[in-house]
């Protein structure tokens, strides 16, 4: 089995690296690992090698392995379905994948009924690729879904989240991101109040991209665990 902490060490060196090409903080850029398929004792390795923000694809699973994997962050980085969002608003810290509007409200309604928990930190994913198979809502309607979304009671938009397409020179996945940053930038230009801080995009084959094109959240799971 692949060494986690010498994964995690080389992960956490290019973060530096790509960090210190962009003239930024390699502090201001969360490592969020990948959990998908992973089993306990290896997510328990990872936390003992200073991991502690887990991301998850699918609320089943993680709905199975969060009461054995206390005192860390719980992410939702995959699709969420409406059906499922009781239960999203009750296990994670933050939601990455907002696709809608209507999911939006949904969240907000849940959030507001779970218990004086507070309103539900969310990001929109933006469908930067145009892949039919990818998720998320149109860059030329994203200015109008934000601003309703923003007054939401139940919900606190943090910032957007996308994908580039899958690319064998992780710089040709950099005009995407520049995109998702462009955009972000525009939002809070238009709607301050709105805040707007996060940027989540960035996997294992393109994360250094990612961040030196400003990215505040990576999703890194294969270069970990794999």
């Amino acid at each position: 089995m692949p060494d986690i902490a010498v994964n995690v060490a080389r992960v956490r060196a290019r973060i530096d690296a790509a960090a210190e090409r962009a003239r930024r903080r390699s502090e201001d850029v969360l490592l969020v690992a990948v959990t998908k398929t992973v089993p306990l004792d290896r997510i328990r390795e990872g936390i003992a090698c200073g991991l502690r923000v887990l991301g998850e694809n699918r609320v089943q699973e993680a709905r199975d392995k969060i009461p054995h994997v206390p005192g860390v962050s719980w992410h939702l980085i995959g699709n969420l379905q409406r059906n499922k969002v009781k239960d999203a608003v009750r296990l994670f810290d933050l939601i990455h994948s907002v696709d809608s509007l209507t999911l939006a409200e949904e969240i907000s309604r849940r959030a507001v009924g779970n218990g004086g928990r507070g309103p539900a930190d969310v990001l929109l994913e933006v469908h930067l690729s145009g892949e039919p198979e990818k998720h998320g809502i149109a860059p030329e309607e994203l200015f109008t879904v934000a601003r309703e979304i923003g007054r939401l009671s139940g919900v606190r938009l943090r910032g957007l989240m996308g994908m580039a397409p899958l690319v064998e020179n992780s710089e040709d996945a950099r005009p995407f991101f520049r995109r998702l940053r462009e955009l972000r930038d525009g939002i809070r230009d238009r709607y301050p109040d709105l805040g707007l801080a996060e940027l989540s995009m960035g996997m294992t084959n393109d994360f250094e991209v990612a961040i030196e094109e400003g990215a505040t959240m990576i999703r890194i799971g294969r270069a970990l665990f794999a």
